[in-house]
Parts: structure tokens; C-alpha cells; sequence
């Protein structure tokens, strides 16, 4: 049974509550439903999971139904209005539209996901309530696709991001990975690729090291000067460049090719605008991916104890990286 709480609060006191030290206030969550995942990508950082301590392996008990329906009511009554799924892979998760559909009202719900199951299940998604799909996207190419996540299913991830295009599951965005060396000769095929979809948007994304998998492996052009130089070529080819509310992200749009480039690592424009928390597959409260040491675990917290756990994480919140830091 999912409880009706915290509507003795004031949006006020959310305010409050919901703010850091550094004025952000929380308007977004990311949820890892599971920690099982059916590729192995080289670079993965399991949601900051396997860095900090808290589960990551596919034998692990996530949150119950039950479990993240009252954390995400208490959270919507406190503000927050966007939820994003994720795992380890979220369809992997049997109930996965069953929590989709027990989600609380006002609160818009989008999915990441590597896109290999969508085929089956856009469509049950999409019905479930949810509204958009993120989809991991590295290598067009079928044999660099394999060799960077371990699998050969680049057929099922291109079938997947057409069924959601069907199902409405739309914008889709396409998160693509920057790994030079590897995949940085994919950039034109990439931009055609979404030029060739309506309701296409490219998210390039400056490589998160934060597992070591590059040290000493690289030559040539770092993750972040690559990720610089390619921003670099879009101000100046764009018709149009938005910022987007999320971590002052800029929007291009290049002949057609609506385009993104996160760029998380060292920026603290990114780190000053950032209003998500995260809970991880376990039930902690992730303040920051970056950060160890400084989550609050959501396990068997109900009420006011949930709403304190909440707040505590809130108040843990700092940039990671600042305007002071290399």
C-alpha cells in the first residue's frame, strides 16, 4: 500500500527542505530499478554504484515496487517533478511497467536505457505512462559496437529505438559516448543518422573516467579536448544554439541534426546547475555521482524519517567540481 504523505508540508518548508547550501534546488531524481545489466560496456560506471560501496551485481535485491513508489511519492510531494529510470538495464526489471504506472501524477517520467529490449516492450512502456526514452547508442558499425559492449546486438538496439519512435516514446535521445580512438570517425555518421529520424536528438558525452579503464591506454587527443574541439566545430556550423535549464547544457541545431555535448568532467557550470539527486538499485540516496561517503540510505524510512533522510542528502550536496578547480 502506497502511503499519501508529507501533504502537511508547505511548499515553503519543500523549498526548504529541497534546497543545498549552494541554492540548488532539487527538481529532478534518477532511479536505478536494478544493477543487472546484459551488456558490459568497457567504459561503465554502474550509476557511481561499484565506486562507493553499494550493491552492483546481478544477484542484488533492488527496492521493491513498493519501496520506490513511496520514496517517489514522498519526493513528488516535496517538488520533484521529472524522474528518470535507470539500472544496471531497467527493462531487465519484470515489474518495470507496473512502477511506471504506480508513479505518482505530475511527475514526467523517462527512461534510460542500452535499448537492446525496447522492440518487445516500447509499447507496453509507453502505454504504462512513460513519456520518453534516452538510448545508449556508441558505434554504428556492428563489429565496434560488440567489442566496446561485449555483445553483438546492434541490429536489436536500431529495431529498439524504431519501436520506440512508434510507440511515441518521444524526443528520443541518443547518448553517445566520446572515445577517442575509438569512435571519434563516427561524428558525420552519427549526425546522418538522426538526420534520417525525425524526433531524433544527439547527445555527445565527454567519457566519465571515474573507473580508470583509459589509464595508460590513450594517445593523441584526451576525452576532454576532443569533447572541447567537437563543441568548438558546432557553435560555430550551428543555425541555432539553446541552453537547456539542465546544467546549462547548449542545444545546436546542425542542418537539421538537433545536437548536445555534456561535458561533466571538470566544468563547473555543469556542477553549479545541477538540481538531481540519485537513488542507487539499493535504496541509497546518491547526492552527487562523483562523491563517496556521503549517501543516506532510503531502507525501511518511512514519513518524516523518509523526508528527514531525504533532506539530509539534500544538505550533503556540493559541486564537485568548482570554478577554483583545474
Amino acid at each position: 500500500m502506497v502511503l499519501n504523505l508529507m501533504y502537511h508540508y508547505s511548499m515553503t518548508d519543500a523549498d526548504a527542505l529541497m534546497t543545498d547550501g549552494f541554492g540548488r534546488r532539487i527538481t529532478d531524481v534518477r532511479v536505478a530499478v536494478n544493477s543487472a545489466c546484459n551488456l558490459r560496456c568497457v567504459y561503465c560506471h554502474h550509476e557511481g554504484e561499484a565506486v562507493n560501496g553499494c550493491v552492483c551485481n546481478n544477484a542484488a535485491s533492488p527496492l521493491t515496487k513498493e519501496e520506490l513508489i513511496e520514496v517517489l511519492t514522498t519526493l513528488q510531494s516535496l517538488g520533484v517533478r521529472t524522474v528518470k529510470l535507470t539500472g544496471g538495464e531497467p527493462t531487465l526489471r519484470p515489474d518495470l511497467a507496473e512502477i511506471i504506472r504506480a508513479i505518482p501524477d505530475g511527475m514526467e517520467i523517462s527512461l534510460t536505457t542500452n535499448g537492446t529490449r525496447l522492440k518487445d516492450c516500447a509499447a507496453e512502456l509507453a502505454e504504462a505512462g512513460l513519456v520518453r526514452v534516452n538510448v545508449s547508442l556508441d558505434s554504428l558499425k556492428r563489429d565496434r559496437y560488440a567489442k566496446i559492449t561485449g555483445r553483438d546486438l546492434l541490429p536489436e538496439v536500431l529495431a529498439g529505438i524504431d519501436a520506440a519512435l512508434a510507440a511515441g516514446l518521444t524526443p528520443i535521445k541518443i547518448n553517445t559516448v566520446l572515445l577517442p580512438g575509438i569512435n571519434d570517425d563516427e561524428v558525420e555518421d552519427f549526425l546522418a543518422f538522426v538526420r534520417s529520424r525525425e524526433n531524433l536528438i544527439l547527445q555527445f558525452i565527454e567519457l566519465m573516467d571515474i573507473n580508470g579503464w583509459t589509464d595508460g591506454m590513450q594517445e593523441g587527443k584526451s576525452n576532454a579536448a576532443f569533447a572541447a574541439e567537437l563543441e568548438e566545430r558546432f557553435i560555430r556550423e550551428a543555425e541555432t544554439v539553446e541552453t537547456r535549464r539542465m546544467h546549462h547544457r547548449k542545444k545546436y541545431l546542425l542542418d537539421g541534426a538537433v545536437v548536445e555535448i555534456v561535458r561533466p568532467m571538470h566544468n563547473f557550470e555543469f556542477c553549479a546547475n545541477c538540481n538531481r539527486i540519485r537513488i542507487t538499485s539499493d535504496g541509497m540516496l546518491k547526492p552527487c555521482l562523483l562523491r563517496q561517503g556521503n549517501e543516506v540510505s532510503l531502507k525501511g524510512k518511512h514519513g518524516d524519517a523518509l523526508v528527514s533522510a531525504i533532506a539530509e542528502a539534500v544538505q550533503n550536496r556540493s559541486p564537485y567540481f568548482t570554478e577554483e578547480r583545474p
